[in-house]
Protein backbone atom coordinates (compact mmCIF):
# COMPACT_ATOMS: atom_id res chain seq x y z
CA UNK A 1 0.00 0.00 0.00
CA UNK A 2 1.99 3.18 -1.49
CA UNK A 3 0.88 6.51 -0.23
CA UNK A 4 -1.34 5.52 2.70
CA UNK A 5 0.43 8.35 4.82
CA UNK A 6 -1.96 10.97 3.15
CA UNK A 7 -5.32 12.29 4.68
CA UNK A 8 -7.15 9.66 1.90
CA UNK A 9 -5.45 7.10 2.41
CA UNK A 10 -4.74 6.56 5.67
CA UNK A 11 -8.46 7.26 6.64
CA UNK A 12 -10.46 5.73 3.99
CA UNK A 13 -8.07 3.13 2.13
CA UNK A 14 -6.36 1.93 5.43
CA UNK A 15 -7.90 2.32 8.60
CA UNK A 16 -11.78 1.99 7.15
CA UNK A 17 -10.91 -0.80 4.84
CA UNK A 18 -7.96 -3.03 4.85
CA UNK A 19 -8.02 -2.36 8.60
CA UNK A 20 -11.71 -2.98 8.70
CA UNK A 21 -11.47 -5.94 6.39
CA UNK A 22 -8.86 -7.50 8.78
CA UNK A 23 -11.19 -6.79 11.95
CA UNK A 24 -13.62 -8.30 10.89
CA UNK A 25 -12.11 -11.65 9.86
CA UNK A 26 -11.72 -10.86 5.87
CA UNK A 27 -13.65 -11.16 2.95
CA UNK A 28 -16.01 -13.76 2.83
CA UNK A 29 -15.66 -16.43 -0.33
CA UNK A 30 -18.36 -18.37 -1.98
CA UNK A 31 -16.64 -21.38 -0.87
CA UNK A 32 -17.17 -20.58 2.64
CA UNK A 33 -13.51 -19.20 2.89
CA UNK A 34 -11.95 -15.75 3.98
CA UNK A 35 -9.41 -13.55 2.28
CA UNK A 36 -7.25 -12.22 4.67
CA UNK A 37 -5.24 -8.89 3.67
CA UNK A 38 -1.49 -8.80 4.58
CA UNK A 39 -0.68 -5.60 4.14
CA UNK A 40 2.87 -4.17 3.63
CA UNK A 41 2.85 0.03 3.97
CA UNK A 42 5.06 2.20 1.54
CA UNK A 43 6.53 5.57 1.80
CA UNK A 44 8.87 8.10 1.89
CA UNK A 45 8.60 9.19 5.95
CA UNK A 46 9.81 6.36 7.80
CA UNK A 47 8.26 8.14 11.18
CA UNK A 48 5.11 8.12 9.78
CA UNK A 49 5.23 5.22 8.02
CA UNK A 50 5.96 3.59 11.92
CA UNK A 51 3.20 5.46 13.61
CA UNK A 52 0.29 3.92 11.16
CA UNK A 53 2.25 0.74 11.77
CA UNK A 54 1.69 1.33 15.66
CA UNK A 55 -2.35 2.33 15.24
CA UNK A 56 -3.13 -0.41 13.11
CA UNK A 57 -0.79 -3.27 14.54
CA UNK A 58 0.22 -3.94 11.14
CA UNK A 59 3.98 -5.08 11.34
CA UNK A 60 5.74 -4.72 7.79
CA UNK A 61 6.25 -1.25 6.10
CA UNK A 62 9.11 -0.10 3.59
CA UNK A 63 10.63 2.95 2.04
CA UNK A 64 12.50 1.05 -1.03
CA UNK A 65 9.39 0.81 -3.62
CA UNK A 66 11.84 -1.38 -5.91
CA UNK A 67 12.65 -3.63 -2.89
CA UNK A 68 8.53 -4.79 -2.36
CA UNK A 69 7.82 -5.15 -6.05
CA UNK A 70 10.21 -7.90 -5.80
CA UNK A 71 8.69 -9.58 -2.77
CA UNK A 72 6.66 -12.80 -4.33
CA UNK A 73 4.55 -12.58 -1.44
CA UNK A 74 3.01 -9.16 -2.42
CA UNK A 75 0.18 -9.92 -5.18
CA UNK A 76 -1.48 -6.41 -5.50
CA UNK A 77 0.13 -2.61 -5.47
CA UNK A 78 -2.17 -0.12 -4.77
CA UNK A 79 -1.44 3.48 -4.85
CA UNK A 80 -2.78 6.70 -3.39
CA UNK A 81 0.16 8.85 -3.75
CA UNK A 82 -0.23 12.37 -5.28
CA UNK A 83 -1.42 12.21 -8.87
CA UNK A 84 1.97 13.65 -9.88
CA UNK A 85 4.01 9.91 -8.79
CA UNK A 86 0.95 7.31 -9.66
CA UNK A 87 2.07 6.54 -13.46
CA UNK A 88 5.99 5.77 -12.61
CA UNK A 89 4.78 3.55 -10.00
CA UNK A 90 1.98 1.57 -11.40
CA UNK A 91 3.77 1.14 -14.86
CA UNK A 92 6.58 -0.48 -12.21
CA UNK A 93 4.24 -2.56 -10.33
CA UNK A 94 2.62 -3.68 -13.86
CA UNK A 95 6.20 -4.76 -14.95
CA UNK A 96 6.78 -6.53 -11.74
CA UNK A 97 3.62 -8.59 -12.76
CA UNK A 98 1.52 -7.15 -9.54
CA UNK A 99 -2.68 -6.80 -9.90
CA UNK A 100 -2.83 -3.10 -9.60
CA UNK A 101 -5.57 -1.02 -7.67
CA UNK A 102 -4.98 2.61 -7.56
CA UNK A 103 -6.78 6.10 -6.80
CA UNK A 104 -7.78 8.65 -9.14
CA UNK A 105 -6.88 10.43 -11.52
CA UNK A 106 -4.45 7.16 -12.63
CA UNK A 107 -2.19 9.64 -15.11
CA UNK A 108 -1.52 13.71 -15.72
CA UNK A 109 -2.73 12.95 -19.15
CA UNK A 110 -5.20 10.46 -20.86
CA UNK A 111 -2.56 8.94 -23.16
CA UNK A 112 -0.44 8.00 -19.79
CA UNK A 113 -3.64 6.60 -17.81
CA UNK A 114 -4.16 4.34 -21.37
CA UNK A 115 -0.77 3.58 -21.27
CA UNK A 116 -1.30 2.11 -18.17
CA UNK A 117 -4.78 0.10 -19.01
CA UNK A 118 -2.83 -1.28 -22.04
CA UNK A 119 0.32 -2.51 -19.74
CA UNK A 120 -2.37 -4.10 -17.56
CA UNK A 121 -3.77 -5.75 -20.25
CA UNK A 122 -1.21 -7.06 -21.54
CA UNK A 123 1.10 -8.08 -18.89
CA UNK A 124 -2.77 -10.31 -17.83
CA UNK A 125 -2.58 -8.64 -14.46
CA UNK A 126 -6.19 -7.79 -12.50
CA UNK A 127 -6.46 -4.10 -12.46
CA UNK A 128 -9.22 -1.33 -10.69
CA UNK A 129 -10.01 2.16 -9.73
CA UNK A 130 -11.20 3.67 -7.15
CA UNK A 131 -14.46 4.74 -7.64
CA UNK A 132 -16.13 5.00 -4.45
CA UNK A 133 -18.74 7.52 -5.31
CA UNK A 134 -20.82 4.60 -6.80
CA UNK A 135 -21.23 2.86 -3.40
CA UNK A 136 -21.95 6.09 -1.22
CA UNK A 137 -25.88 5.43 0.58
CA UNK A 138 -26.87 8.24 -1.50
CA UNK A 139 -26.08 6.92 -4.63
CA UNK A 140 -27.74 3.47 -4.16
CA UNK A 141 -30.72 5.34 -3.30
CA UNK A 142 -30.68 6.86 -6.36
CA UNK A 143 -30.25 3.57 -8.23
CA UNK A 144 -32.74 1.51 -6.40
CA UNK A 145 -35.33 4.75 -7.47
CA UNK A 146 -33.89 4.14 -10.90
CA UNK A 147 -34.87 0.65 -11.29
CA UNK A 148 -38.27 0.85 -9.79
CA UNK A 149 -38.83 3.37 -12.84
CA UNK A 150 -40.15 5.98 -10.28
CA UNK A 151 -38.48 8.92 -12.37
CA UNK A 152 -40.37 8.38 -14.97
CA UNK A 153 -38.21 9.67 -18.20
CA UNK A 154 -35.15 11.44 -16.67
CA UNK A 155 -34.74 14.69 -18.14
CA UNK A 156 -31.92 16.74 -16.07
CA UNK A 157 -29.12 16.08 -13.57
CA UNK A 158 -28.18 18.62 -11.47
CA UNK A 159 -24.75 18.43 -9.04
CA UNK A 160 -23.27 20.81 -6.29
CA UNK A 161 -20.19 19.66 -4.72
CA UNK A 162 -17.67 21.69 -2.44
CA UNK A 163 -17.22 23.62 0.85
CA UNK A 164 -15.00 26.44 2.34
CA UNK A 165 -11.02 25.88 1.96
CA UNK A 166 -9.76 27.85 4.34
CA UNK A 167 -6.71 29.85 2.74
CA UNK A 168 -4.53 29.13 5.63
CA UNK A 169 -3.91 32.78 6.62
CA UNK A 170 -5.81 32.89 9.99
CA UNK A 171 -7.27 29.06 10.06
CA UNK A 172 -5.36 26.24 8.54
CA UNK A 173 -6.41 25.13 5.73
CA UNK A 174 -7.74 21.53 5.15
CA UNK A 175 -6.84 20.26 2.06
CA UNK A 176 -3.15 19.98 1.31
CA UNK A 177 -1.30 23.35 -0.62
CA UNK A 178 -0.23 21.07 -3.92
CA UNK A 179 -4.25 20.88 -5.30
CA UNK A 180 -4.02 24.39 -5.95
CA UNK A 181 -0.37 24.26 -7.75
CA UNK A 182 -0.76 23.61 -11.40
CA UNK A 183 2.58 22.58 -11.79
CA UNK A 184 2.33 19.98 -8.95
CA UNK A 185 -0.82 18.59 -10.53
CA UNK A 186 -3.56 20.51 -8.77
CA UNK A 187 -7.01 21.67 -9.43
CA UNK A 188 -10.50 20.85 -8.71
CA UNK A 189 -11.37 20.07 -12.03
CA UNK A 190 -8.39 17.27 -12.64
CA UNK A 191 -9.75 15.85 -9.15
CA UNK A 192 -14.03 15.98 -9.68
CA UNK A 193 -14.67 15.98 -13.17
CA UNK A 194 -12.86 11.82 -12.74
CA UNK A 195 -15.64 11.26 -10.80
CA UNK A 196 -18.57 13.31 -12.11
CA UNK A 197 -17.61 10.79 -14.84
CA UNK A 198 -18.17 7.88 -13.55
CA UNK A 199 -20.79 8.66 -11.30
CA UNK A 200 -23.13 9.97 -14.97
CA UNK A 201 -21.29 6.96 -16.52
CA UNK A 202 -22.91 4.82 -14.38
CA UNK A 203 -26.10 6.23 -13.36
CA UNK A 204 -27.48 8.38 -16.19
CA UNK A 205 -25.79 7.63 -19.73
CA UNK A 206 -23.19 7.66 -20.88
CA UNK A 207 -21.01 11.16 -21.08
CA UNK A 208 -21.55 12.37 -24.79
CA UNK A 209 -20.00 16.28 -24.72
CA UNK A 210 -18.84 18.42 -21.95
CA UNK A 211 -18.38 22.46 -21.22
CA UNK A 212 -16.55 23.61 -18.45
CA UNK A 213 -15.39 26.64 -17.37
CA UNK A 214 -12.94 27.07 -14.33
CA UNK A 215 -11.88 29.57 -12.12
CA UNK A 216 -8.86 30.22 -9.66
CA UNK A 217 -11.25 33.04 -7.26
CA UNK A 218 -8.33 33.17 -4.70
CA UNK A 219 -5.29 33.52 -5.93
CA UNK A 220 -2.51 33.11 -2.93
CA UNK A 221 -2.78 30.79 -0.47
CA UNK A 222 -0.71 29.57 2.49
CA UNK A 223 1.11 25.97 2.91
CA UNK A 224 1.82 23.72 5.24
CA UNK A 225 4.98 25.47 6.41
CA UNK A 226 3.03 28.64 6.80
CA UNK A 227 4.64 30.26 3.75
CA UNK A 228 2.27 32.13 1.33
CA UNK A 229 2.04 30.40 -2.42
CA UNK A 230 0.51 31.55 -5.72
CA UNK A 231 -2.45 29.59 -6.72
CA UNK A 232 -2.40 28.57 -9.91
CA UNK A 233 -4.80 25.67 -10.13
CA UNK A 234 -8.86 26.37 -10.61
CA UNK A 235 -10.44 26.11 -7.59
CA UNK A 236 -14.17 25.67 -9.37
CA UNK A 237 -15.29 24.64 -11.92
CA UNK A 238 -18.88 25.11 -13.28
CA UNK A 239 -19.51 22.18 -16.38
CA UNK A 240 -22.50 21.36 -18.55
CA UNK A 241 -22.54 17.74 -19.67
CA UNK A 242 -24.80 16.24 -22.68
CA UNK A 243 -25.21 12.70 -21.97
CA UNK A 244 -26.86 9.85 -24.24
CA UNK A 245 -30.84 10.32 -24.09
CA UNK A 246 -30.73 13.78 -23.96
CA UNK A 247 -30.10 14.19 -20.52
CA UNK A 248 -28.61 17.46 -19.56
CA UNK A 249 -26.18 17.14 -16.18
CA UNK A 250 -24.52 20.07 -14.95
CA UNK A 251 -21.98 19.99 -11.77
CA UNK A 252 -20.59 22.69 -9.99
CA UNK A 253 -17.52 21.85 -8.01
CA UNK A 254 -16.04 24.18 -5.54
CA UNK A 255 -13.12 24.53 -2.76
CA UNK A 256 -14.50 28.26 -2.49
CA UNK A 257 -18.39 28.00 -1.77
CA UNK A 258 -20.02 28.30 1.97
CA UNK A 259 -22.88 25.10 2.28
CA UNK A 260 -26.32 25.89 2.66
CA UNK A 261 -28.16 22.64 1.30
CA UNK A 262 -27.97 19.20 2.41
CA UNK A 263 -24.72 17.61 2.31
CA UNK A 264 -21.27 18.45 0.86
CA UNK A 265 -22.38 16.91 -2.48
CA UNK A 266 -25.83 16.97 -3.50
CA UNK A 267 -27.38 15.45 -6.76
CA UNK A 268 -30.68 16.54 -7.99
CA UNK A 269 -32.14 13.97 -10.42
CA UNK A 270 -36.00 15.92 -12.34
CA UNK A 271 -37.68 13.42 -14.15
CA UNK A 272 -41.53 13.44 -15.72
CA UNK A 273 -42.88 11.41 -12.65
CA UNK A 274 -40.97 12.69 -10.03
CA UNK A 275 -37.33 13.89 -8.94
CA UNK A 276 -34.75 13.03 -5.87
CA UNK A 277 -32.34 14.84 -4.03
CA UNK A 278 -28.93 12.67 -2.54
CA UNK A 279 -26.40 13.30 -0.16
CA UNK A 280 -23.56 11.29 0.71
CA UNK A 281 -25.97 9.20 2.72
CA UNK A 282 -29.75 10.65 2.77
CA UNK A 283 -32.36 11.03 -0.22
CA UNK A 284 -35.38 12.76 -0.58
CA UNK A 285 -37.86 12.45 -3.35
CA UNK A 286 -41.24 14.47 -4.84
CA UNK A 287 -43.22 12.46 -6.81
CA UNK A 288 -45.49 13.76 -9.79
CA UNK A 289 -48.97 13.78 -7.10
CA UNK A 290 -46.98 15.78 -4.03
CA UNK A 291 -45.20 18.49 -6.61
CA UNK A 292 -46.76 22.12 -5.64
CA UNK A 293 -48.01 24.30 -8.28
CA UNK A 294 -46.22 27.82 -7.15
CA UNK A 295 -47.40 30.60 -8.20
CA UNK A 296 -44.62 33.34 -8.95
CA UNK A 297 -45.46 36.46 -7.42
CA UNK A 298 -42.42 38.22 -5.81
CA UNK A 299 -44.64 41.13 -3.79
CA UNK A 300 -46.10 38.44 -0.81
CA UNK A 301 -44.47 36.14 1.15
CA UNK A 302 -44.04 33.16 -0.50
CA UNK A 303 -46.56 30.91 0.69
CA UNK A 304 -45.48 27.37 0.17
CA UNK A 305 -42.56 25.81 1.84
CA UNK A 306 -40.67 23.46 -0.70
CA UNK A 307 -39.04 21.04 1.69
CA UNK A 308 -42.58 20.24 3.02
CA UNK A 309 -43.59 18.10 0.11
CA UNK A 310 -40.37 16.05 -0.20
CA UNK A 311 -40.14 12.35 2.03
CA UNK A 312 -37.34 10.34 2.90
CA UNK A 313 -36.05 6.92 1.45
CA UNK A 314 -35.84 4.64 3.62
CA UNK A 315 -32.80 2.59 4.16
CA UNK A 316 -33.70 -0.68 2.94
CA UNK A 317 -30.31 -2.41 2.94
CA UNK A 318 -27.14 -2.31 5.17
CA UNK A 319 -24.24 0.11 3.75
CA UNK A 320 -20.78 0.27 4.17
CA UNK A 321 -18.21 2.24 4.17
CA UNK A 322 -18.11 3.21 -0.35
CA UNK A 323 -14.07 2.13 -0.12
CA UNK A 324 -14.19 -1.00 2.00
CA UNK A 325 -17.34 -2.28 -0.69
CA UNK A 326 -15.09 -1.53 -3.66
CA UNK A 327 -11.76 -2.86 -1.78
CA UNK A 328 -13.73 -6.18 -1.33
CA UNK A 329 -15.04 -6.12 -4.87
CA UNK A 330 -11.62 -5.62 -5.89
CA UNK A 331 -10.32 -8.97 -3.53
CA UNK A 332 -12.31 -11.13 -4.88
CA UNK A 333 -12.02 -10.03 -8.37
CA UNK A 334 -8.69 -10.95 -7.93
CA UNK A 335 -8.82 -14.51 -6.14
CA UNK A 336 -12.39 -15.80 -7.37
CA UNK A 337 -12.07 -13.91 -10.58
CA UNK A 338 -14.96 -12.49 -10.42
CA UNK A 339 -16.11 -9.34 -13.20
CA UNK A 340 -14.83 -6.11 -11.52
CA UNK A 341 -16.01 -3.05 -14.11
CA UNK A 342 -14.02 -0.20 -12.70
CA UNK A 343 -10.98 -0.58 -14.30
CA UNK A 344 -7.83 0.86 -15.54
CA UNK A 345 -10.18 1.84 -19.04
CA UNK A 346 -12.81 3.12 -16.66
CA UNK A 347 -9.80 5.20 -15.32
CA UNK A 348 -8.61 6.72 -18.22
CA UNK A 349 -12.62 7.66 -19.31
CA UNK A 350 -12.14 9.86 -15.92
CA UNK A 351 -9.20 11.22 -17.19
CA UNK A 352 -10.32 12.11 -20.89
CA UNK A 353 -12.68 13.99 -18.91
CA UNK A 354 -10.87 16.12 -17.13
CA UNK A 355 -8.49 16.91 -20.11
CA UNK A 356 -11.48 18.01 -21.86
CA UNK A 357 -12.97 19.87 -19.02
CA UNK A 358 -9.87 22.37 -19.14
CA UNK A 359 -9.42 22.02 -23.22
CA UNK A 360 -12.87 23.34 -22.81
CA UNK A 361 -12.53 26.16 -20.31
CA UNK A 362 -9.30 27.60 -22.44
CA UNK A 363 -11.01 27.79 -25.96
CA UNK A 364 -14.41 28.48 -24.20
CA UNK A 365 -16.50 26.04 -26.51
CA UNK A 366 -18.34 22.98 -26.04
CA UNK A 367 -16.18 19.56 -26.89
CA UNK A 368 -17.63 15.84 -27.96
CA UNK A 369 -16.09 13.42 -25.70
CA UNK A 370 -14.78 10.80 -27.88
CA UNK A 371 -14.39 7.43 -27.37
CA UNK A 372 -10.73 5.59 -26.30
CA UNK A 373 -8.98 3.93 -28.69
CA UNK A 374 -6.98 1.01 -26.98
Amino acid sequence: MNGVTGRMGTNQHLLRSIVAIREQGGVPLADGGYIYPEPILVGRNPEKLRALCERTGIERMTTSLDEVLQDDFYEIYFDAQITGRRYAAVKRAIAAGKHVYCEKPTGTTTEEALELYRLAREAGVKHGVVQDKLWLPGMRKLKRLMESGFFGEILSVRGDFGYWVFEGTSIPAQRPSWNYRKEDDGGIMVDMLCHWRYVLDNLFGKVESVFCLGATHIPERIDEMGKPYAATADDAAYAIFELEGGVVAQFNSSWVTRVRRDDLLTIQVDGSRGSAVAGLRECHIQHYGNTPKPVWNPDVPQPIDFYDDWSQVPAQEEYQNAFKVQWELFLRHVVEDLPFPNDLLEGAKGVQLAELGLKSWEERCMLKVEKLSV
